[in-house]
Parts: structure tokens; sequence; C-alpha cells
């Protein structure tokens, strides 16, 4: 099918990666279909090819998210499901509310896209994710990749980037930190050790704007390389 005219529902279109992303669709110019992004609050961008859904991300508004745009598009399904949902257990507040946003609310609106047709599911998670992992936030991220395989989704894109640089509007201060050494350690991470490096966020949202553009079944993982090779640039702060 190609990027062309696919319908896409982005998860995170207010967040760092997902603004990135949302971008990039619109920018890209072989882009003619639809983004639906649901969100909090209004976005900075307008573009007929966009509808911004409000919503409180509460289950049952989740489960209906649909229901105006079918109103007036009774006959849209959905081609792909972005999640480029993401927080951290120090801004979510708990391990608990944690896991309410970067598992429960990604898998719902998952479930959302592939009841409305979505084949296609591209998840931003982390390097290191494992439903083995010894560390919660990388147990949970394994949790729902898992999660996502089981879903029944033809392709499942998983991008597994190590730090995001960019400028994020939540201040984050362990990762300014990380993000002003960042060029420093990525030169110390060699060989299997890469896929550790920081990237920039907009070469991942590049990467799933690339991925969005792929039919072929399966399940692919993406590590820093391999997202720098889809963006389209070898700028790996090497």
């Amino acid at each position: 099918m190609g990027l062309n005219s696919r319908n896409i529902l982005l998860a995170g279109a207010s967040g760092l990666v997902g603004g990135l992303t949302l971008r990039r669709l619109l920018e890209h110019r072989d882009f003619s279909g639809s983004v639906f992004a649901p969100v909090r609050r209004e976005l900075a961008i307008s573009d007929s090819r966009l509808t911004a859904m409000k919503t409180d991300f509460t289950p049952a508004n989740t489960d209906s998210l649909f229901g105006d745009v079918l109103g007036s598009h009774p006959a849209l399904r959905l081609d792909a499901y972005v999640s480029c949902l993401g927080s951290t257990i120090r801004a979510a507040g708990s391990r608990e509310a944690f896991i309410a946003v970067d598992r429960d609310l990604v898998l719902r609106l998952a479930q959302t896209a592939f009841q409305q047709g979505a084949r296609h599911a591209v998840l931003v998670s982390s390097v290191g994710a494992s439903r083995q992992s010894g560390t919660f936030y990388l147990r949970v991220k394994g949790e729902i990749e898992d999660a996502l395989e089981a879903m029944g989704f033809e392709r499942l894109d998983i991008l597994q980037p190590g730090l995001l640089l960019g400028a994020r509007v939540e201040h984050r201060p362990g990762e300014a930190l990380a993000r002003a050494l960042a060029p420093l350690g990525n030169l110390a991470l060699l060989g299997k050790l890469r896929r550790f490096r920081a990237i920039e966020a907009d070469s991942v949202a590049r990467a799933i704007v690339r991925l969005l553009e792929f039919d072929a079944p399966g399940r692919f993982v993406h590590e820093n390389d391999s997202m720098h090779d889809l963006a389209g640039d070898r700028g790996d702060l090497t």
C-alpha cells in the first residue's frame, strides 16, 4: 500500500517523538491519508488530514474513541496504529500510574485501532526491553511488546531507542545532564553496545514514517543503527 492513503491512529502526538512523527507525516509529499490523534489538550498543528480527538483517556472514552468520527465517516477504516506514548515512574508518580499509561493505555488504544481495521502497529519501546528483565521499567516495556504481538497485527515494528535527544515540554533534570554527555557517551559505546547509544528523537520519528510504507508481515525490532538507516541518516554522534 505504501504511505499514500493510510489512515493512522497516532498515540502520543503531544509528546516529543509523537509530535515530531505527526509533523513529519504531514510534511511528507506522498501522504494523502488521515491522522487521528487522541489528545488531552489541543495540538498546535492544524491540517485537514489531522483529526485531534479530545479525551481524558479513561477506559470508557478510549473504547468509544471513534464514536463521533464515525458519525461523519461511517466507512472509516484504519490502516496503522503508532504508539509514541511514554512516561517515567518519576513523572507518573508511582509504578501503578506508570503502568496505567505506558502499558494499559497503549494496549487499549491498540485494541481500538485493531477493531477499526488496523493491521500494522508501530511501537516506540526502549532498548533492553524484555518481560524477563530485572528492571521494572524494561519489564513493563517488554510486556507491551509481547501483548501487541499477541493481539494479531499482521506487521509489528518495535523501535528500541536509547536516550532520546530533543527538546521536551516537561523538565526531566536527570535526562538533561545525560543529553549533555551523550556525544561523549556514544563514542564509548562500540560493537554490541552501539544499540544503547542516545538518538535524536527526530531520527526516531523519521524512521517511524518510513516504516509506515512497509507491508511485509512479521515482527521486526529496530535498534539504534537500524533506526538511523530507516531515517536516512548516519548522524549517530560518531
